[in-house]
């Protein structure tokens, strides 16, 4: 497992299972988690997990990307597999960047929060 400060606010831990550490790939992970960290101040910590499926119902392997983000009062959690690694780092970053817009946006107050029906 790898531990890097992205910058002096986010610790990342990236750890890969399945395959071997690859420089350009953990380049690409850094450079989506230093966009997270522009998008919010608040991200306390990071996780990613680089992970190799095989998949029975396909030749080769499916590469899942699992990425844990904490923010004050939550913790966001998005994850995508594809045959693409570079594909599946994409769609997971993105996934949690919807996911940490929508807690920014909440927590400020910019979307109205509709509360459980009684």
């Amino acid at each position: 497992m790898l531990l890097r400060n992205v910058s002096m606010q986010i610790p990342l831990h990236l750890s890969f299972h399945g395959l071997e550490h690859s420089d350009a790939i953990e380049t690409r992970i850094l450079e989506r988690v230093s966009k997270l960290e522009r998008l919010s101040e608040r991200i306390t910590s990071c996780r990613v997990a680089v992970e190799t499926q095989s998949n029975q119902h396909h030749k080769g392997r499916n590469f899942e990307i699992r990425i844990d983000l904490v923010v004050p009062g939550n913790e966001i959690v998005a994850t995508h597999a594809d045959a693409d690694i570079y594909v599946a780092i994409r769609d997971a970053f993105n996934a949690v960047t919807r996911q940490l817009e929508d807690h920014i946006h909440l927590r400020r107050g910019d979307v109205k929060s509709h509360g459980r029906a009684s």
